[in-house]
């Protein structure tokens, strides 16, 4: 299946001049190069925890892809504080589809797994126009995925258990990321060009 992309609309709240300030910094911080991609996440918290962490981070698209599990009506709201209606979601039922949906718009994709040749996720370049792959909760990433991107990280760790939380892998790759971009002051750059400034104004009621 193609993408469908899901771009909330809501009612709107009152649209003080403080609140439409707010918005217009967040959307000016938004990083158009960086996106997470959940492959046959179980939970609808858990990708609801992700996207409330993304939009901590300014990621405004996420993908989620489900190959084998019917796609979710609704996500955890509660859990995401309602990220999901500031978000960009792509929904794919599609591997391949999606893969190539992705790299028409990152230059890699690296799937978060516990494989030999992994890379720490400390010593990535998260600065890059990156896409990142996170498994299901049971399996991680799937083999097919492994053989789609063009490399793998893992989350380094001392303890007896070797896998974290999905929602927890994510938050700590994520902020990595707007660690070093941050660094990079790439949070004081405009990505979105007016075309996407101007739809995402809409469906939040600016």
């Amino acid at each position: 299946m193609a993408d469908n992309l899901f771009i909330f609309n809501f009612k709107k709240k009152e649209m003080t001049e403080a609140r439409r300030e707010k918005l217009e910094k967040v959307l000016n911080k938004r990083q158009t190069n960086l996106t997470v991609v959940l492959e046959d996440v179980h939970d609808p918290h858990n990708i609801s925890a992700v996207m409330r962490t993304c939009d901590a981070v300014g990621i405004q698209d996420i993908y989620i892809l489900n190959t084998y599990i019917p796609p979710f009506k609704k996500w955890g709201f509660k859990s995401s504080s309602s990220a999901s209606k500031w978000m960009s979601i792509h929904t794919f039922e599609d591997r391949a589809i999606c893969i190539r949906h992705l790299k028409s718009r990152y230059e890699k994709i690296y799937a978060a797994c516990l494989m030999p040749d992994a890379t720490s996720l400390f010593t990535m370049d998260l600065t890059k126009c990156i896409a990142l792959v996170f498994g299901n909760e049971k399996d991680g990433v799937s083999e097919e995925m492994k053989l789609m991107v063009d490399g793998y990280f893992n989350i380094p760790q001392v303890g007896i258990i070797e896998s974290l939380n999905i929602s927890v892998a994510c938050a700590i790759t994520v902020y990595e990321a707007y660690r070093q971009r941050a660094a990079k002051n790439m949070y004081d750059l405009n990505q979105m060009d007016e075309v996407q400034k101007q739809n995402l104004r809409s469906s939040w009621g600016l």
